[in-house]
């Protein structure tokens, strides 16, 4: 696809995300996810967007870490192409963002979850070069 652009989002505009992060949130209030996505401004966290003209049709956030066993990382979560544009080749357009990015500003490596039940996803991020290395475990108070 040609015209896309692919930027962080400022903050001040990151509530423009909540479309698109509702596709992949279905459970989570409305308000609560504004909420939590305000919060998350203020921590290691940005989010970029993948745009056709003016419109958000990807995004990805990103948290900044550093680990022990991979040193500085970002983190890709929530990435979502919208439905209407995905079987196209952006998410391996905003993956190589990502990757330069992350390289540009001085990281060593990427690491992310993804859904046990998104079979999809497990094999685009294994054909981007990510290695299953465990299993994430949640546990909500």
């Amino acid at each position: 696809m040609q015209n896309i652009e692919i930027k962080l989002i400022p903050s001040k505009d990151i509530l423009t995300i909540l479309p698109l992060l509702k596709e992949l949130n279905k459970t989570t209030s409305d308000s609560v996810l504004k909420q939590r996505v305000l919060e998350m401004t203020t921590q290691h966290y940005k989010c970029v967007g993948m745009f056709l003209k003016d419109e958000l049709i990807g995004i990805s956030g990103l948290w900044f870490l550093t680990r022990h066993y991979c040193g500085k990382t970002i983190e890709p979560d929530h990435v979502v192409i919208s439905s209407a544009y995905r079987n196209k080749g952006l998410g391996k357009k905003l993956f190589e963002w990502i990757f330069k990015y992350a390289q540009s500003i001085g990281y060593e490596a990427t690491e992310l979850n993804t859904y046990i039940n998104n079979v999809k996803s497990h094999t685009f991020y294994e054909n981007e070069g990510y290695k299953k290395l465990g299993f994430h475990y949640l546990k909500i108070f």
